[in-house]
């Protein structure tokens, strides 16, 4: 196994529930809190698939109030975020539960900002550790397989006055804690199976190979990575396979406390750029990213590749040998989902040159195992849309 750092710091304050009862578990946990007052931020995906019910049936169940904030959208913007929170604040919230992909999550992470610090001004709190009070009390309830975003440290919001992605990163954003049910993450279609999966494999991937990365950032993201190469063509091909489910719900959890520990790196760096650009969906675009990005790397990441390809089932004889599987067994399982271009993603050309621009001026850009500046990223985009 490859080297890792020897100074780091393990912290995760998200307690995790995982298990068909989360969702009772969530109500008791409300309950007991307590919290009588309660914002549910979602999506309308969420609600047409029928996935809000058994939450809010829960919760009038045992006679807690509560308010659907659904306005999110894919890559959530500052303005759904602001909005959330004087909803939440005008229902008198005392606490919020995110139910849904990392959209949802992200957003009710960043309406937690703004209510703890009384503002509307979400600009202020871009960056690393420029959150100073803790945000009310976030339960999150993942729908999908793959960001992780329940148990992280982040959120990502779109601001549509610079038309750029930013990060809000704080211990302080952590949930209180995460209830997963993997028989939610049942009703998704083959496509979103194969976007969320790579995404959990890209986490997991740039987590390890990150130059933050440390043990318990390594032991995540390669039992990650592992249970991916078991469970992510069984839930593809067979989306109703309850233990497929449960090894892929579990990998994305796996994957986002890896990279709360380590990092994400340029894969990440690109696809924000691209869901600035052209609010491209961010899970899709690590997905079709991620083999692009392994190639470029692999120079400063031999031993990690082979210990990749290792968790990924790949048998090989030598690292140089297992580093090059690795990267030819991601482009495999791109093609085997039937992932698209970036050109089919509604992806303009012409915004290329600006999503490089973007990339190299994100905050993961530096965590990436080998420099990449503007053309770097501009070529492997090119490669990317033009395949």
């Amino acid at each position: 196994m490859a080297q890792h750092n020897t100074e780091f710091v393990f912290y995760l304050p998200t307690r995790v529930v995982f298990g068909s009862t989360a969702l009772d578990q969530l109500v008791g946990a409300l309950k007991e809190l307590p919290a009588w007052r309660v914002l549910v931020v979602t999506d309308p995906g969420i609600i047409r698939a029928g996935l809000l019910e058994p939450l809010t049936r829960r919760l009038e169940k045992q006679g807690i109030a509560y308010e659907i904030f659904s306005e999110v959208e894919p890559n959530p913007k500052d303005y759904q975020v602001r909005h959330g929170a004087q909803n939440a604040e005008a229902f008198g919230a005392q606490a919020l539960v995110a139910l849904g992909g990392g959209s949802p999550i992200d957003c009710a992470k960043a309406m937690g900002v703004l209510m703890a610090h009384h503002t509307r001004d979400l600009a202020r709190f871009y960056g690393k550790d420029a959150v100073y009070q803790p945000s009310p009390p976030l339960f999150t309830v993942p729908t999908t397989a793959g960001t992780g975003s329940e148990v992280t440290f982040s959120s990502v919001i779109t601001d549509t006055s610079e038309k750029s992605k930013f990060t809000i990163k704080s211990p302080l954003l952590a949930p209180r804690a995460a209830f997963m049910d993997p028989g939610l993450t049942a009703g998704m279609p083959p496509d979103l199976t194969a976007y969320t999966g790579m995404d959990a494999l890209t986490h997991a991937v740039e987590a390890y190979t990150a130059k933050a990365a440390n043990p318990f950032s390594d032991l995540f993201a390669l039992r990650a990575a592992a249970l991916i190469g078991t469970h992510l063509y069984r839930a593809f091909h067979c989306g109703s396979d309850p233990e497929a489910r449960a090894g892929m719900l579990l990998s994305s959890l796996l994957g986002g406390m890896a990279f709360s520990q380590s990092d994400v790196a340029s894969v990440h760096c690109l696809a924000e750029s691209l869901g600035s650009v052209s609010d491209a969906p961010h899970g899709a675009c690590n997905a079709v990213l991620l083999p692009y990005v392994m190639e470029f790397n692999m120079p400063c990441c031999v031993q990690k590749y082979a210990d990749i390809a290792r968790a990924l089932g790949v048998s090989f004889n030598g690292e140089e040998e297992g580093a090059r599987a690795a990267v030819v067994v991601t482009r495999e399982m791109a093609r085997e989902l039937r992932l698209p271009p970036l050109k089919q993603l509604g992806i303009k050309e012409e915004s290329l040159p600006k999503a490089a621009e973007l990339s190299t001026g994100n905050i993961s850009t530096k965590s990436n195992p080998r420099p990449m500046g503007r053309e770097d990223y501009l070529d492997i985009l090119k490669k990317a849309y033009g395949s």
